[in-house]
């Protein structure tokens, strides 16, 4: 865990922490375009949990495959994804990742690895087993990332992707970012046992834990176990302990923890603890400030650009649909 007085590379820092202030400023900006209805359905911030999606994800390669939760902003951008489609995607444009039809919680970039986030909670752990697998068969030294929240431990999903990848010894790295509440009640009220480095253990997976709110620690643990894992190690399992800092979603106003908690856990912000180290290895505070300007510049003209895109056609929502051949079926039931 990086702690005050810690030697850093401060080029290494300062990339993680500008990474982190785009997630924190596109999360705001989205919030911001579902207050004005800009957004239909809805939003699930990731702010307070940008460091495990920067720490992770700055160990990747493009060519690496992503899957991830209901709240994959962070991770979709930290991925790579170019935030003007992310903002159009959520705006339900043309412009889109996935030409507006995936929206917030389907969001996905073929193009940058990210195979997709998913509203279903856990199911997109046995898509991530589906995925290594077939790294596998083809033989080359990519791997697969699965992040999912806590909730997902008590899914089936969960022991079916866990067991599938320990059983075909897969190249992937599950990240469970544990913030402590599986959607509005608390995880420790509905998990029996010892949690998920437990489970994890018990199906014979390696199991790790970092402070899911130190960036460089997500990093370096990041590179340890996807290094592991590109050489043949086969599957690990890391726990990121985390706290969201608003709810739910958007309109979630979390009443169900007191205030005082919140305060508290700002302590741990993740950006505001790397903006520290950052002044104690010597950047000034105007330059601070200026990284994290210019993050909010990017994400603000990215979401001017999604709002004067383009709607799509109709005839769009008829593409990118699977064909099961009705006119055969037709046919044979006629």
């Amino acid at each position: 865990m990086a702690e005050a007085g810690r030697n850093v590379d401060l080029e290494r820092l300062k990339t993680l922490h500008l990474a982190m202030a785009r997630i924190r400023a596109f999360e705001e900006a989205a919030l911001d375009a579902l207050a004005r209805g800009l957004v239909l359905g809805a939003i699930h911030p990731s702010i307070g949990q940008e460091a495990v999606a920067v720490g992770v994800c700055s160990q990747l390669r493009r060519d690496d495959v992503l899957l991830s939760t209901h709240r994959g902003h962070g991770h979709t951008l930290a991925k790579g994804a170019d935030p003007t489609a992310m903002m159009a995607e959520l705006l339900g444009r043309e412009g889109g990742t996935c030409g507006g039809k995936g929206g917030s919680m389907h969001i996905a970039d073929f193009e940058v690895g990210m195979l997709g986030a998913n509203g279903v909670v856990a199911a997109n752990i046995p898509i991530a087993a589906g995925a290594a697998h077939a790294i596998k068969l083809q033989g080359d030294d990519r791997i697969v990332v699965c992040i999912f929240g806590d909730g997902a431990i008590n899914r089936g999903p969960f022991l079916e992707g866990l067991n599938w990848a320990g059983v075909y010894d897969l190249p992937i790295l599950f990240v469970c970012e544990d913030n402590g509440f599986a959607a509005t009640t608390r995880t420790e009220a509905l998990t029996a046992g010892e949690g998920p480095a437990a489970r994890a253990a018990s199906l014979g997976l390696p199991a790790h834990k970092v402070d899911g709110n130190d960036a460089l620690a997500v990093s370096d643990i990041g590179e340890e176990l996807i290094g592991r894992i590109r050489a043949g190690e086969g599957p690990h399992f890391l726990v990121a302990e985390t706290y969201r800092l608003t709810g739910h979603t958007g309109a979630d106003p979390a009443a169900y923890r007191p205030d005082s908690e919140v305060e508290a856990a700002k302590a741990r912000d993740p950006l505001a603890r790397s903006a520290g180290w950052l002044a104690e290895a010597g950047l000034d505070t105007k330059s601070i400030a200026t990284l994290e300007q210019a993050a909010r510049d990017e994400i603000a003209t990215a979401l001017a650009a999604a709002e004067a895109d383009a709607w799509p056609e109709p005839d769009a929502a008829y593409r990118d649909v699977q064909d099961i051949g009705m006119e055969r079926k037709a046919r044979v039931h006629g």
